[in-house]
């Protein structure tokens, strides 16, 4: 599962990151994107525009299929499991035609301490460079004219991030991880057309962990509201009946 995510660069770092066209509105830093916000993300240039760069731009996490007559089911939808979404009719349009990259600079999970406690990690790179995860999006439109409602709702472009099984790194924490995109794998994730079985299996492996590293942070990452860089500071882990665990 990936829930939290967070984003610390600027257009210009994402550049450098790889090659992209993008909108003139100003990125700030997030240290606690959570689902229904609004994150940047990388497709392909849509068809009929003329670029040839990738295109960033900013869109709201929890994917909302077309076909949807209340975009409130992109609460439920900010993850898809990598093995089914080529299956699931929430996701499987996009993953043939509306496959995207989302840069973060790292991402949170809970570790379950006992029945009733749990511990947020914060997960990144040691060289806190960013890094991309799978995704995907979709294009809203609102309900059908013929669905009975006073008026269509205002476009919406939503996107959902890929998971896999977890890595050495991630076990103690969760049995889920994002699926992670190595640079060279960029460009045919975003290539248009189906993805070969046997080459979307080899992108949805765990990644090796051994530039990435994980440590606990503060529980008020897990307040939606929160910000701050101080979320992202390591603290010393506490179970219920343990004390301190270094």
């Amino acid at each position: 599962m990936c829930g939290r995510f967070t984003n610390l660069y600027r257009w210009r770092d994402l550049v450098r990151l790889m090659r992209l066209a993008y909108p003139d509105e100003q990125l700030t830093p997030q240290y606690n994107v959570a689902p229904t916000q609004s994150a940047p993300v990388i497709r392909a240039t849509e068809p009929g525009v003329h670029a040839s760069e990738p295109q960033g731009l900013l869109m709201k996490w929890g994917l909302v299929p077309s076909w949807a007559t209340d975009p409130s089911v992109g609460v439920r939808s900010f993850n898809a499991r990598s093995e089914t979404v080529s299956e699931k009719p929430t996701f499987r349009a996009a993953f043939r035609q509306r496959r995207c990259l989302v840069p973060i600079s790292g991402f949170y999970e809970w570790k379950v301490l006992s029945p009733r406690e749990k511990q947020p990690y914060w997960i990144g790179r040691r060289d806190r460079q960013p890094f991309t995860l799978a995704g995907l999006w979709e294009h809203w439109s609102g309900p059908n004219s013929g669905a009975g409602t006073a008026a269509a709702a205002a476009p919406l472009e939503t996107f959902t991030i890929l998971t896999t099984t977890p890595n050495s790194l991630m076990k103690p924490l969760h049995d889920r991880m994002p699926v992670i995109l190595h640079a060279a794998d960029r460009e045919r994730w975003l290539a248009p057309g189906e993805l070969d079985p046997s080459e979307a299996s080899r992108l949805f492996q765990p990644t090796d962990d051994a530039d990435f590293e994980s440590y606990p942070v503060s529980k008020r990452v897990g307040d939606a509201r929160a910000q701050g860089p101080d979320l992202m500071e390591p603290v010393a882990e506490r179970g219920p009946d343990q004390g301190l665990l270094f």
